[in-house]
């Protein structure tokens, strides 16, 4: 009896039993309330298939939308001072860049990769929200240099991809001044007269926007982007009004000037390539059709050469008139 307490019914309660499922097997989307499959969330890129809403797309998944056959290669970054303050709060910083690396893989929130897109050599800088928010510290400001410094080199267009709450507190001024590095690198690769692209993506914030985020020849946003420098609740604190509503979305910031197209997420790879392919002058990537034209073409007439005209100046009074058979113009005479 202990035998089949103990052994034989636990056996048969593990194979009829109910199974646990595991959490994470459907995603809400926060916009419409949905409850979507994981497996069709990652089919449609984190895209919501009711509503359209742009969910964060993981930094490696995104490489490989945009790369030719997913295939980059990631370059290794120099390797900045480790918590040069010695900073601590609730926890020290040491501490929480080991834990983010032990989460995401990376040494720290920026990958930089080349490869090809479309057929076309690139080079992309993105930035990894799993890691402290994208924050940029100085192990970023040093990866955006190595990204222009490569573009540079390979004589490649350079494409940024900021996701991030901004600069790195923890780095104090250290960090703010990744502001001005970045600057500079993307004035180099401007200079070598390459083509110099940002796709804003949810979110892009702080000091990443007021920097080289905004300074791209073309500015491309997914669809609702939060893009700004400071939160809406500190404005609207600050200012003591209601925003509009959309304010710091990708659309607004489009209706306002501040991006130059919102791209959907499974349009941004031929978008980047059209464009791509304008700014280097290369063959554009559709096939172009001449338009019919139903008038026949005109032939320029022969111009015929003008008959000299004999003027002569005849004296009326206190004026000379020139007369040329046709002009009644008149003028003093001296």
């Amino acid at each position: 009896m202990n035998w089949l307490t103990s052994f034989v019914r636990p056996k048969i309660r593990s194979l009829v039993g109910p199974k646990e499922v595991p959490e994470n097997l459907w995603r809400k989307c926060p916009s419409c309330g949905h409850m979507i499959f994981h497996k069709e969330l990652e089919k449609a890129l984190q895209v919501c298939t009711h509503c359209g809403h742009h969910m964060r797309l993981p930094v490696k998944q995104r490489l490989k939308l945009l790369f030719d056959g997913g295939a980059y290669t990631a370059i290794e970054l120099p390797k900045p001072a480790h918590d040069p303050l010695r900073f601590k709060d609730l926890k020290r910083y040491g501490d929480r860049l080991k834990d983010a690396q032990a989460k995401t893989g990376e040494k720290d929130a920026i990958l930089v990769t080349h490869g090809k897109l479309q057929g076309q050599n690139v080079v992309i800088a993105a930035f990894d929200f799993d890691f402290m928010g994208g924050s940029m510290g100085m192990a970023v400001g040093e990866g955006l240099v190595a990204a222009a410094e490569l573009a540079i080199l390979q004589k490649a267009p350079l494409i940024a991809i900021p996701a991030s709450g901004g600069a790195r507190m923890q780095e104090g001024i250290l960090s703010l001044m990744q502001m001005a590095r970045t600057t500079v690198a993307v004035d180099k690769v401007k200079e070598a007269g390459l083509p110099y692209i940002v796709l804003l993506t949810d979110p892009t914030t702080g000091g990443v926007t007021a920097s080289f985020a905004m300074l791209g020849d073309v500015a491309i946003a997914e669809p609702g982007a939060v893009i700004g420098f400071a939160g809406a609740r500190v404005i609207e604190a600050t200012i003591r009004e209601t925003l509009p509503e959309g304010f710091q979305r990708a659309e607004y910031l489009l209706d306002h000037g501040m991006v130059d197209m919102v791209v959907s997420r499974t349009e941004l790879k031929d978008t980047l390539g059209k464009i791509l392919a304008m700014l280097t002058h290369r063959q554009a990537a559709g096939d172009v059709i001449p338009l019919p034209s139903d008038k026949a073409p005109v032939t320029a007439k022969p111009t015929q050469k003008e008959k000299p005209v004999d003027r002569k100046i005849v004296q009326d009074g206190d004026f000379e008139v020139v007369d040329d058979g046709s002009s009644d113009r008149t003028k003093p005479a001296e």
